[in-house]
């Protein structure tokens, strides 16, 4: 079976790729390099340049690379045209290619044999997908750390652990006679104590791991004409929210993403919570107060020129017992409201006085942030960081097991029933990376990937 690619959208390369047994079959069919050599004196890892030929006619003037198995993105022969990349073109060597015996490639294919084929195991192949995706450095560098198979040394490292102690433990089972039960259980419980230590270091990680994938969800609330779309504007560094004089414009919530020491800060500016003067704006409120809810950091603005208001009073009441920053705007003006003030000392001790029409207190406000969150302390060149909400589900399940484990031999149960749980153990492991794997799960993951990936 061959694949083929078309990328859509213009630009200066278009790429075609196929990955296949009959690749470079398909290839000689379509391809007239100008200097021309057999197929098996063609080296992998090369480029040949000539024409994409269809019943003796150009269509384009390519260059070809040329990747031999087992030494390809999928250890199957593999090769990329490269052509212009305008949408005629490619669609039309993409068509010849396909009339020539290649099949089209679903999403993710060319990844997903790359797993099939044991190139890659599960788990490097999902972060293929984290690096593409990635909002911000520290996500890139975790998902490449992934590529490079860190996480998936470290859960090899603890089935090597477990599976030391296994064949103990089947001996143990196989020779009864030799009564070896108290010795093996002391070895089961060692062991246990070991991986189950690994496993939570593991799972404690994803907290900074949902950070670095998914951002720190911030809303921004405040009622209108406080600042907020002024904020949203200095934060960004350009005007993509509408700042006007009136109050209650903002009746929807605008989000952008921006990077705080490489951790994106998905920004949710809110409407403006006051007693609503249409339906409109009472469901953006409803809305605003919503999302403060369910944020992982608020920023609540207030008016520094004016005193507290009933409004502001409910303001302060959705921040309490949360992580949140108070902000009070516009101290190039004469300011009323001080930082002193209790009850914004009892809502939160997070206060910044800022002007953000003039940028005065952003640097403040990301260091307060960085502090806030210990951004600082996250070292992804020394630590390893579960960021896929699926390696977390199944780390907990196999801690889950190893106390199951634990709880048999403190009862005193026969070796194998301890080693049932032990087996459950290893398959939560070879779940991550994609060894007792099932196909559904497989299709469900590779599903996600973009075309020609």
């Amino acid at each position: 079976m061959h694949q083929s690619l078309r990328l859509l959208g213009i630009g200066g390369i278009g790429i075609i790729r196929m990955s296949g047994k009959d690749t470079f079959t398909i290839l000689e069919k379509i391809f007239e390099p100008k200097v021309k050599r057999n197929i098996e004196d063609i080296k992998g890892y090369t480029i040949k340049y000539g024409n994409i030929i269809e019943n003796g006619e150009i269509i384009d003037e390519v260059l070809v690379s040329y990747f031999k198995a087992p030494k390809s993105y999928t250890t199957e022969n593999m090769c990329e045209i490269n052509s212009h990349g305008g949408n005629v073109i490619v669609r039309k060597i993409l068509e010849i290619c396909l009339k020539n015996g290649a099949e089209l490639a679903e999403p993710g294919e060319f990844t997903k044999r790359a797993f099939l084929n044991g190139r890659i195991d599960l788990l490097q192949a999902e972060s293929v997908i984290d690096v593409i995706n990635a909002k911000s450095e520290r996500e890139a560098k975790t998902g490449i750390k992934q590529l490079e198979g860190i996480l998936s040394k470290q859960i090899a490292e603890i089935k090597q652990n477990i599976l030391d102690v296994m064949v103990n433990i089947e001996v143990a089972i196989d020779y009864p006679e030799y009564d070896v039960d108290d010795v093996t259980n002391q070895q089961i419980v060692t062991m246990l104590e070991k991986v189950e230590d690994k496993l939570v270091k593991l799972e404690k990680s994803f907290d900074n791991g949902k950070m670095i994938k998914e951002g720190i969800k911030t809303a921004i609330i405040g009622k209108p004409n406080a600042g907020k779309s002024s904020l949203l504007n200095a934060i960004l560094k350009e005007d993509r929210a509408i700042v006007t004089e009136y109050e209650g414009t903002t009746r929807d919530t605008i989000e952008e993403f921006v990077n705080i020491n490489g951790i994106p800060l998905k920004l949710i500016d809110t409407a403006g919570i006051r007693q609503a003067k249409d339906e409109v704006e009472k469901i953006g409120i409803k809305k605003s107060k919503e999302i403060a809810k369910e944020a992982d950091l608020i920023i609540a603005i207030f008016d520094s020129t004016k005193e507290l208001t009933e409004e502001d009073k409910e303001i302060l009441g959705l921040i309490k017992d949360k992580k949140a920053i108070i902000l009070l705007n516009k101290i190039d003006l004469q300011s009323v409201l001080k930082e002193d003030d209790t009850r914004l000392k009892e809502a939160s001790t997070h206060i910044i006085k800022m002007s953000a029409l003039n940028y005065i207190g952003i640097e403040e406000l990301y260091a307060e942030i960085t502090e806030l969150f210990q951004l600082n302390e996250i070292n992804l060149d020394n630590e390893i960081v579960i960021t896929n909400i699926r390696h977390k589900n199944l780390i907990a399940k196999a801690i889950e097991n190893v106390k199951k484990t634990k709880e048999t031999i403190k009862e005193k149960m026969p070796l194998d029933i301890v080693a049932i749980f032990i087996k459950d153990i290893l398959e939560d492991l070879g779940n991550i990376t994609g060894e007792v794997v099932s196909e559904d799960i497989i299709n469900e993951i590779f599903a996600k990937f973009c075309l020609g990936k």
